[in-house]
């Protein structure tokens, strides 16, 4: 029975040649030419940036502020949280200073915890302090970032690989504390 298959191929293309023709329609007519010259396509506007303002920096630093939000993730990520007290500086204490302590306070004591401080500090009032920390055997080094003041490895409760405990930084009329020399490269304020 080759017939029926030969009919049926033959019926499929014809209805396949219908349907492209059908499906194919007829071109679009060629506007017609008026005589006029064609008004210009208006071209898309470009686009234009929006000035996003800048965020600005807080007034005032915060336990959240005053390191990156990194590290206060890292933190909370391991339970500590952060308390916050005036910064002294020896027996003195700075005015609008601040100093946090972050630990798990909700865990059992412990000796887990990093300390950050900063405070703006005139010239005068750092001198007074410096001295101060001095005649209590206290280290001084300059370097580029400004002076730093360490206490003694020998009297220090804990001390980072280097053996720095205790350290200020005393740099543009403000200073920056935290219990390890390390851990002053932790703190990011005033912020940019």
């Amino acid at each position: 029975m080759p017939a029926p298959r030969v009919l049926g191929t033959a019926t499929a293309l014809v209805l396949a040649a219908i349907l492209l023709t059908g499906c194919g329609g007829t071109p679009a007519p060629e506007p017609e030419d008026t005589g006029a010259a064609a008004a210009p396509t208006p071209a898309a506007p470009e686009p234009t940036s929006s000035a996003t303002p800048e965020p600005t920096a807080a007034a005032d630093p915060t336990c959240e502020t005053l390191i990156s939000e990194s590290v206060v993730a890292d933190y909370e990520s391991v339970g500590w949280t952060a308390q916050e007290s005036p910064l002294y500086i020896g027996s003195t204490q700075i005015e609008d200073g601040i100093q946090c302590m972050w630990a798990n306070f909700n865990g059992p004591a412990g000796d887990q915890g990093q300390m950050f401080g900063w405070a703006t500090l005139p010239d005068d009032e750092a001198v007074d302090v410096q001295e101060e920390l001095l005649s209590q055997g206290w280290i001084r080094e300059e370097s580029a970032e400004g002076v730093y003041i360490t206490e003694s490895a020998d009297t220090a409760i804990a001390t980072d690989e280097e053996g720095y405990g205790m350290t200020y930084l005393f740099a543009d009329g403000h200073v920056k504390a935290s219990d390890t020399k390390q851990g002053i490269l932790l703190i990011e304020w005033p912020k940019p």
